[in-house]
């Protein structure tokens, strides 16, 4: 028999019983709209991370000293190691254009306009170009030295008075201390500027490490006496040099010589090191000539790492991509339950063919009297089998990606389709349709024509 009239004799027996097939193409429908639909979504969702990454910020290295089996993201169980020297150090290095410490400070709330808003780790101390200019939907990036502050849409629209740029800002520190910066920038998004910030919105405030953070942890290393007077989180909270020399010879436990190289200068949790270029050559020269140093014997930071910690240098894209690694998983493991549908779908056009094959006996005993092959009979079940599997699949996909564009709405992600995987939801209809259509036309074709000519 011709394939074409097998496909228009499948055709024939489909449309003679239209909600029969309908529902045996449910079950792939369902399956194969629930992958499409999950692929998707994941697929938006990497999309909009790696979209966070400007091309500026794929060029930045960030570091900090943690124990190596510590798990957890970036900054996970770090410690503050790095000393004001060896960024200075480090901007020195030919294959580095920047260097600066990066440090989130602890804060009770944030005031505008005699309106109050609590606020407990909104602040964060780092390098002017931290503040990229292409994240800058107003005003500029903060100078070093300068009591200036950028902040983010979330800080921004926080107050009953929006906060716009040239307004003044009182910061509430930890310990009852107060500052006031003024606002020189708001950036463009309330999402993280770096992975050490995550990539969800949150309210922040940027701040120069120089003078903020440099003088709250002036207070915090000299460990000012009630007596003192000295205020470890505002200004002015240098405290007395003797005070400190003592209290930090006391607690080192070992450690003195390390501290006592130091002195009362701050100690940075983590660092950014800006490479030249975005080139990857130049990303990881940046890299090596940072670890080098940092692991010599010339830096602070390797006076304090000891034997339990480490330095880790990565960029935004490694970072990421280890997180694109556990999304991949997770999705895996969700397009996995989704195709046990498949397999529901597959037993359903398994069921049905087999009750075609029956209620076809006298059909078939018929074909095969008038000259139908094995083969043919074969043929004609296997293709209705497929049909109906295709039609599925391609239901199924359409179904899929219109989910998936709602979801990815939904969510504000961008909508990434993947293409790959249309076609293999096709094919796989197809698999379904030809795996579960196959025992039922070999039993179709081993129907005898005598028996099956005295079916009733």
């Amino acid at each position: 028999m011709r394939p074409l009239a097998s496909l228009r004799l499948s055709w024939r027996s489909i449309r003679g019983h239209k909600l029969r097939s309908a529902l045996t193409a449910l079950g792939v429908v369902i399956g194969i709209a629930a992958v499409i639909a999950f692929v998707t979504l994941g697929a938006s969702l990497q999309a909009g991370v790696v979209a966070d990454i400007s091309p500026d910020d794929q060029r930045n290295v960030y570091g900090w000293a943690a124990d190596p089996e510590t798990e957890g993201g970036p900054l996970a169980g770090a410690q503050p190691v790095f000393s004001e020297d060896d960024l200075a150090t480090l901007e020195e290095r030919d294959a580095i254009d920047a260097a600066y410490g990066y440090m989130p400070l602890s804060t009770q709330a944030l005031v505008h306009e005699g309106d109050v808003t609590p606020q407990s780790d909104a602040l964060i101390a780092a390098g002017p170009s931290y503040i990229r200019e292409e994240t800058l939907a107003e005003g500029r990036q903060f100078e070093a030295g300068e009591r200036e502050a950028v902040i983010n849409p979330a800080v921004a629209g926080g107050f009953d008075e929006r906060v716009a740029v040239g307004d003044e800002l009182t910061i509430a520190l930890q310990g009852g201390g107060q500052t006031t910066v003024t606002v020189v920038g708001i950036t463009d998004r309330s999402e993280g500027l770096s992975p050490f910030e995550g990539f969800g919105p949150s309210p922040r405030v940027y701040v120069p490490t120089d003078p903020y953070y440099a003088e709250a942890a002036g207070g915090i290393v000299s460990g000012p006496s009630e007596d003192d007077g000295a205020d470890p989180g505002g200004e002015g909270g240098e405290g007395d040099d003797e005070t400190a020399d003592d209290e930090t010879g006391d607690a080192d436990g070992g450690g003195g010589d390390a501290l006592e190289a130091i002195g009362d200068e701050a100690l940075y949790l983590a660092i950014v090191v800006e490479a030249e270029t975005a080139a990857d050559e130049d990303v990881d020269a940046a890299r090596e000539a940072a670890l080098d140093y940092l692991e010599s014997d010339a830096s602070d930071a390797a006076a304090l790492l000891g034997e339990d910690l480490a330095v880790t240098l990565q960029t935004s894209a490694e970072m990421l991509q280890q997180l694109e690694d556990v999304l991949d998983l997770l999705q895996n493991f969700i397009v996995g339950i989704a195709a046990i549908s498949l397999v529901v779908g597959s037993i359903g056009i398994a069921n049905i063919m087999l009750v075609s094959v029956t209620e076809r006996t006298r059909e078939i005993g018929i074909m095969k009297a008038v000259g139908a092959q094995n083969r043919d009979v074969l043929g004609l079940f296997l293709t209705e089998a497929v049909v109906l599997g295709a039609i599925g699949a391609v239901l199924g996909t359409a179904l899929g990606l219109a989910a998936g564009y709602l979801g990815a709405w939904y969510v504000d992600l961008p909508l990434v389709y993947p293409y790959e995987y249309v076609a293999l939801a096709i094919a796989v209809g197809v698999l379904v349709g030809v795996f579960s259509g196959l025992y039922p036309a070999w039993r179709a074709a081993r129907t005898d024509p005598i028996d099956a000519l005295r079916y009733e």
